[in-house]
């Protein structure tokens, strides 16, 4: 396998191996589930095959988390550059982008030609979107990043669920008010994730629309400019979906609908879990504090993190944006999520359940140390929360004996 070798700065050499370094194959792939149920239903004519997808994601990828652990193994920061600069890492997310293509259009076929009774269309659609949902995440990483190719890619990525205001909103929007009440992809104690949607979803829109606008005016031009970046991308959405209906039918539409509407909710269910209820305070001189890994909530379980480019390690993400996927760090002490992105999904969709879970963990933070003012609350919740959570009601948090799934 590749080393990587660098020397510290008094002379030492150190060498590291990036042992998943074959395995990230993994992200690449996942787009690519709908076709797992699509191929069992061509063979069997078993329409039940179309929950497949769904258990295996939020059944036995929490399974397969909880049995392979965490992996908290970082790369040497003298190697960081070195591993940043291979292009193998880079061309993984390249070529994921027109495997999202694949899956959107091999799913919308199959859906408008295979005579599927209604429940059957609804499942294909809906995981088909889903799917999609992971095009957001893909550009999410290559958005981030400062080349040409790489934005151009995040714009065309984001076409495929039709969210192409995402990397504007999140970039300079959510990276700037992230774990305040100003963001709206930023979840509250107290706020059911069915409520935070409600919130999220319109938000960001909003959020980006005004950031883009902004931009053009400065430049002297109209908000419907060319260069208009959601529009862009939205174009492409148009493009494809009205190509979809003339190759696809009129069933295309309802497809789109219900793949776009999951896309988001994958998106949403992300956002929801990654900042619930952490909170950025005024630093000494009044100002906001920076963003710091603990105002993220952290996942290491390695099968899920594979899966999704390293989305997990977020509290890194958050600190150090351009880093990319494969040099992203753990540390110590931070805000820690009991599983993977998938079982904290299925967490998430039991609000009383992930109140009892989370709430405590939140609480017991090292920095929130039971004071409910170093929290995110919502505040429809916040006569409950501090009834529940006050100082007279609080015993000594303890952050090493918390409570698991």
């Amino acid at each position: 396998m590749k080393a990587y070798v660098g020397t510290t700065a008094d002379g030492v050499a150190v060498s590291y191996v990036d042992k998943k370094r074959w395995f990230w194959l993994l992200s690449v792939l996942f787009p690519l589930q709908p076709f797992i149920a699509i191929t069992l239903h061509y063979k069997t004519g078993v329409e039940a095959w179309f929950l497949l997808p769904f258990l295996i994601n939020y059944v036995l990828h929490p399974i397969i988390d909880w049995l392979i652990g965490e992996d908290t193994n970082n790369p040497p920061e003298e190697v960081v550059m070195q591993l940043d600069q291979d292009l193998y890492y880079r061309r993984l997310t390249y070529a994921i982008v027109p495997l999202h293509f694949v899956s959107l259009i091999g799913s919308a076929w199959y859906a408008t030609t295979a005579a599927l009774s209604w429940w059957a269309f609804l499942l294909l659609s809906a995981f088909a979107g889903f799917a999609a949902g992971l095009a957001i995440n893909t550009a999410h990483e290559l958005g981030h990043k400062n080349s040409k190719i790489e934005k151009l890619l995040a714009k065309i990525a984001l076409a495929i669920p039709a969210y192409g205001h995402f990397t504007i909103e999140h970039n300079r929007g959510h990276h700037k008010y992230v774990s305040t009440f100003e963001d709206p992809a930023s979840a509250r104690m107290g706020e059911s994730i069915y409520k935070f949607a409600l919130r999220e979803i319109p938000g960001a829109f909003r959020g980006a629309w005004a950031i883009e606008k902004e931009r053009l005016q400065s430049r002297g031009k109209s908000v419907w400019h060319p260069s208009n970046s959601i529009l862009q991308s939205y174009a492409l959405t148009v493009l494809m979906t009205v190509a979809s209906a003339l190759f696809f039918g009129w069933l295309a539409l309802p497809f789109l609908l219900i793949h776009n509407l999951c896309a988001y909710w994958q998106l949403t269910s992300a956002n929801y879990i990654e900042h619930y209820g952490l909170l950025r305070l005024d630093d000494e001189t009044g100002k906001l504090e920076r963003c710091k890994p603990h105002h993220s909530w952290n996942s290491n379980h390695t099968f899920s993190n594979l899966a999704l480019f390293h989305l997990e390690r977020h509290s890194d993400h958050h600190a150090h944006p351009l880093r990319r996927y494969q040099s992203l760090r753990h540390f110590d002490n931070l805000p820690r999520l009991p599983n993977g992105y998938f079982g904290m999904y299925v967490l998430a969709y039991i609000p009383w359940l992930w109140f009892k879970v989370m709430d405590k963990r939140l609480m017991a933070l090292p920095h929130v140390a039971g004071d409910i003012e170093k929290v995110n609350i919502d505040p429809a919740a916040q006569p409950s929360i501090f009834l529940r959570w006050g100082r007279d009601k609080m015993e000594e948090p303890t952050y090493t004996n918390l409570p698991g799934l």
